[in-house]
């Protein structure tokens, strides 16, 4: 079934002599259309020089987040059909550089999150699945796709403060599951820093708005109790 709908679409570009504005498009979608299929469908009928990002169309590479109606979604697995009325709002992630309507630059993100730190982990037990000769075990990507929805949210980060963020905490947090002593105390020291787990406060916004269950907030407290000595704070 199709289905009319507008899109309310922030419009900026930095050094632009227009002031930030929203644009409203119409257009008729599919029943199961999601706002990236709405997006691309405006930008190759309507408008090609609306600018957005997107790259895998399933929630796994994290280039499409973006508020929609006001929170921190992925754009390619948020349907149209979820929200009521015949209007969605669509803006960029706060607290990013922003590049042009929706698109922002995501180089601060990763400012936190070291090179070196190992992006695979141990998979999960696959139910008595035999392991092929010469592998020990099967290894998966970490759950977080650096979509930045976590940042976005995040009240501390908002306030301009040098917070490193929920992201790159819970990056820090899962390379020191896998790190044995000594080499686990330069982590430490840079979770117990004054730009580390000390200024989250706690609203666990970050774990709400997460699309693949990182749980950023879990992660922050596994770094204040063990920074605390294996205390819980009450």
């Amino acid at each position: 079934m199709k289905r009319k709908i507008r899109l309310k679409i922030r419009r900026h570009r930095p050094g632009s002599e227009t002031p930030p504005r929203f644009e409203i498009f119409s257009l008729t979608i599919d029943a199961e259309s999601s706002v990236l299929d709405a997006l691309e469908m405006i930008q190759g009928g309507q408008d090609p020089s609306l600018m957005f990002r997107r790259s895998c169309h399933h929630s796994s590479c994290g280039t499409c987040g973006m508020l929609i109606n006001g929170d921190e979604r992925l754009a390619c697995v948020t349907r149209i059909s979820q929200f009521k009325g015949g209007t969605v709002t669509l803006e960029p992630l706060p607290g990013f550089p922003l590049l042009g309507d929706l698109a922002v630059d995501m180089t601060p993100f990763y400012r936190d999150i070291d090179e070196g730190w190992d992006y695979l982990r141990g998979a999960e037990n696959l139910g008595g699945t035999k392991l092929p000769d010469g592998v020990e075990r099967f290894e998966r990507f970490e759950n977080c796709i650096e979509c930045g929805c976590c940042v976005s949210a995040c009240p501390v980060a908002g306030e301009e403060k040098p917070f490193m963020g929920p992201a790159a905490l819970a990056a820090l947090n899962r390379e020191l599951q896998k790190t044995e002593e000594p080499a686990t105390l330069p982590l430490l020291e840079q979770a117990g820093s004054e730009r580390g787990e000390r200024l989250c406060n706690r609203t666990l916004a970050c774990s709400r708005v997460c699309p693949t269950a990182v749980y950023p907030a879990r992660h922050i407290l596994d770094l204040r109790t063990r920074l605390r000595g294996g205390r819980r704070e009450p």
